[in-house]
């Protein structure tokens, strides 16, 4: 008797597996057809339609808004979980890693939570510090004698960390001359000596790391950088760094060249719950300015943020663009302050660099952004970016959350270094 409902029972859970199978494979292939119809729906406006894209607690007054709730009762009909795509015969692991990337953002961020600023520092720079500090250590052992030949290996070191030629020749002198003015033997003491000088090469110009802000001012931020350097993500964790402060923020999708590029900037705007203006894809990015310009003063916002087309220093006509686009902001922002902030990827290295320099020659960078910094062991490219070509790092982006992005201080970020 108990084996019969032993088999019993086994020959309903395979029947109850079977009929979900089916029915989830359905549903997968009814789901995607909706979707397909809902996509045709968001056909590009035109006649230089404004779209305006709210938080929820947004008041909608544009006559083109963004409705959230509708927005979210959307998706959530045409939603397709990761379990009905793992059992869809039409699964793509490709694809499916979209969806652990956003279970990682979430944990990073509750993670985060946890952390000091000091902390999230070291950790962003583990690998820069492994490979920087150890070899510094190794170097300035008990039995180190202090000649040209330590200072040569130490200037390799520095180098290989992408300091850069320039500031690593003005660290090692000050080092020479401090070891000698200060008569040091110990080798102790020409490690805390080093950090020293490196926290102040750093600070050397005093240059202003803060946004430019003034109170009861419209504050705008434009927003540059070639494409792949994070510069669209960038956006989106300085608006919510913004919003935390209490400040309130427009986002302005002037990228209107790259696919999709207004998309992944309104998802951005949805995480960070700031307003976002936008036109269709292929219009004039300075009139996506205009149109902000207008509403971030019509709404008296803080801070706008600019995104703008990824830009390489060698394509004319799109410099040409920004310089359209600098031209627009002067005429129509009034008394507003300016940023233009550069994103750089620090996993470049020295070709960071060669793109500030060339976009020095073009407009007025006024600050630094350097993303993926987490990402590389050369973390020393920030000397040669502040030292050299005399450009404040603002902020520095150590993860994929969107509470990764720190302001930059030098004796923190020397410190986390060592």
């Amino acid at each position: 008797m108990f084996d019969f409902f032993k088999k019993k029972k086994k020959e309903d859970e395979n029947k109850k597996e079977y009929l979900e199978e089916t029915y989830q494979d359905d549903e997968v292939e009814e789901e995607w057809q909706i979707e397909d119809e809902y996509e045709e729906d968001f056909k590009p406006l035109e006649g230089g339609e404004t779209l305006v894209f709210e938080s929820s607690n947004a008041d909608l007054e544009e006559e083109f808004s963004y409705d959230e709730s509708e927005h979210n009762e959307n998706l959530d009909s045409n939603h397709i979980s990761t379990e009905d795509l793992t059992n869809s015969s039409d699964f793509n692991y490709e694809e499916s890693n979209n969806y652990k990337k956003e279970e990682i953002y979430n944990q990073s961020y509750e993670e985060s939570e946890n952390k000091g600023f000091f902390g999230k520092l070291r950790d962003g720079l583990l690998k820069t510090r492994d490979q920087f500090s150890s070899q510094i250590k190794n170097l300035f052992t008990s039995n180190v004698k202090i000649d040209d030949e330590m200072y040569e290996e130490l200037e390799d070191i520095l180098i290989s960390a992408d300091i850069g030629m320039e500031t690593t020749l003005a660290i090692v002198d000050s080092l020479r001359y401090e070891i000698n003015e200060r008569n040091i033997k110990d080798s102790d003491e020409i490690y805390p000596l080093l950090e020293e000088i490196m926290v102040r090469h750093l600070d050397r110009d005093n240059l202003d790391n803060d946004l430019n802000f003034r109170n009861n001012e419209l504050a705008i931020i434009l927003v540059i950088g070639v494409n792949g350097v994070g510069k669209t993500t960038t956006i989106g964790k300085l608006a919510y760094n913004l919003e935390k402060e209490g400040k309130s923020v427009m986002l302005a999708a002037a990228d209107t060249f790259r696919a999709a590029a207004i998309e992944q900037l309104g998802e951005w705007a949805d995480k960070a719950n700031v307003e976002m203006i936008a036109h269709s894809e292929g219009a004039d990015p300075s009139a996506v300015i205009f149109d902000a310009i207008k509403s971030a003063k019509n709404k008296d916002i803080d801070v706008l943020i600019c995104d703008t087309a990824g830009r390489l220093h060698n394509k004319k006509n799109l410099m040409k663009e920004l310089e359209k686009i600098n031209k627009t902001i002067d005429s129509h922002a009034g008394s507003a302050t300016r940023e233009n902030l550069l994103v750089l990827d620090a996993t470049t290295g020295q070709n960071a660099v060669n793109q500030l320099r060339e976009f020095k020659n073009v407009t007025d960078i006024t600050g630094l952004i350097l993303t993926k910094l987490d990402g590389t062991a050369k973390g020393g490219i920030i000397f040669p970016l502040q030292y050299e070509l005399n450009v404040p790092v603002k902020y520095i982006g150590l993860g994929e959350g969107i509470d990764n992005l720190e302001k930059f201080d030098s004796k923190s970020f020397v410190d986390a270094m060592f």
